[in-house]
């Protein structure tokens, strides 16, 4: 007999500290209970102030009071997830510094694809788009650099774009106009 309880006190100890105890229960019945009067406060204030003509900023800062241009733009463009496109952007401000006063005379970022990463570039001339597909490796690096690494996979770039295809009465039947040329 002597055995049993020795056996029923080792069975029953784990048995305690699995289960809360009194004073744990009544703390997280008083927390409960704090969190339920706190919100039936807010929901009574919030009435109270709307009662007295609607919400009023008091002396001390909240999310209602002003803030300036540029706190409210930072955080609408952290709030939509716009970091990306937003920094691109400012490298489509800054290309001249990026890639140089020679290359961006005759070269003009037009779009960036967010969901492919990719820039696209026109240029004047067929010379400097081959030029620039040439140096398309060292600008995805430098633009990464300072974008962020992996912002900019890929630069695409195009060559100049045929005139414009005038349609009218001298135009021949079947005819593609200028863009037999330029493809």
């Amino acid at each position: 007999m002597s055995e049993n309880p020795s056996v029923s006190d080792n069975e029953s100890s784990p048995r305690k500290t699995t289960e809360p105890s009194g004073v744990d229960l009544a703390r997280v019945a008083l927390r409960a209970a704090k969190e339920q009067a706190r919100a039936r406060g807010d929901a009574a204030q919030q009435k109270k102030q709307a009662r007295r003509g609607g919400l009023r900023s008091g002396a001390r800062a909240d999310g209602r009071d002003p803030m300036a241009l540029g706190s409210a733009i930072n955080r609408l463009i952290t709030e939509r997830g716009w970091e990306a496109p937003a920094a691109v952007g400012g490298v489509m401000g800054r290309w001249p510094q990026i890639v140089g006063e020679d290359v961006a005379k005759h070269c003009v970022p037009e779009k960036y694809d967010e969901d492919e990463r990719t820039l696209s570039v026109r240029c004047d001339s067929t010379a400097w788009a081959t030029n620039l597909r040439l140096l398309a490796p060292t600008l995805v690096a430098r633009l990464n650099e300072d974008l962020g690494h992996g912002a900019v996979r890929q630069i695409k770039v195009q060559g100049p774009g045929g005139p414009a295809r005038r349609y009218g009465p001298l135009r021949a039947p079947g005819s593609t106009g200028p863009g037999d040329t330029y493809g």
